[in-house]
């Protein structure tokens, strides 16, 4: 159940909530992030602070982002906390990123423990924003870090990984067993660090078009490139363009994804 109490709270379904309460867990996310006085850090969905408050240690300040109104009423009350918080009451899918940096004066270091119910647009959203990001850690299920980080040819290699790894360096960090929740997912977790590129490897013209290539191309995975991406190239422009009509989504390369995109906004002008 996802309403079980945790240290007075319920845990609420419509927000994804479960609480991370291992220490030796908490201490070695603390120890991947390397929190510094001197930088801007957020923290994502910061729930009862069991990141919050060890990361703290290391800080004169913590920005915090908390949809929750329980929670940060008493993330605002806590007496360690109270001084070195800013706490925006806000959904994290719509806040910017940019502003937060330029009131910051730097680039920012985001990190959570991530609701799995919006941990994939969330992290759509974050990439829009990776200029003003120079690295982000999260905790989230498993199976989308393997998705993160997979390679072409392989099964778990989707929409998510093209994208992701158009404009991020992606490092496994460490995985979690569901006892180091309350309440306890019935999906193992990891954390993952994810830097954005200085310099895009394959940049392309229009995001929008390799947003839109990718998404035709995995929705139709089973099928061929050739009809897969029927409706936007040709057989002829697919063989100009190298890309082998007998291939499958899973197998072509971010940089290939990346080509097409190009081509596709050079067709379209």
């Amino acid at each position: 159940m996802n309403n079980r109490v945790h240290q007075g709270h319920f845990a609420r379904k419509r927000f994804g909530q479960n609480f991370l309460q291992d220490d030796s867990v908490i201490q070695n996310i603390v120890a991947a992030i390397q929190p510094k006085k001197s930088q801007a850090l957020v923290e994502i969905g910061p729930g009862l602070a069991a990141l919050t408050l060890p990361v703290c240690d290391y800080l004169d300040h913590l920005t915090v982002i908390e949809i929750d109104r329980d929670l940060a009423a008493r993330l605002i009350a806590n007496p360690f906390l109270k001084d070195k918080l800013t706490v925006i009451e806000q959904d994290a899918m719509t806040v910017n990123f940019t502003e937060l940096s330029k009131k910051m004066n730097q680039p920012l270091r985001v990190f959570g423990n991530l609701p799995y119910n919006i941990s994939t647009p969330l992290m759509f959203h974050l990439f829009e924003y990776t200029h003003a990001i120079s690295d982000m850690h999260f905790m989230l299920q498993k199976e989308v870090v393997n998705r993160l980080v997979a390679a072409p040819n392989s099964k778990t290699y989707g929409r998510l990984s093209v994208m992701a790894q158009y404009y991020c360096q992606i490092i496994p960090v460490l995985e979690v067993p569901p006892s180091a929740f309350k309440p306890s997912p019935k999906v193992d977790s990891a954390v993952v660090k994810l830097i954005p590129h200085q310099t895009i490897p394959y940049p392309v013209n229009d995001i929008n078009f390799l947003s839109r290539i990718t998404a035709a191309a995995f929705n139709q995975r089973r099928k061929t490139i050739r009809n897969s991406l029927g409706q936007l190239f040709t057989a002829e422009q697919l063989a100009n363009l190298n890309i082998n009509l007998d291939l499958r989504a899973e197998n072509l390369t971010l940089q290939q994804y990346c080509e097409l995109a190009n081509a596709y906004s050079q067709m379209s002008m």
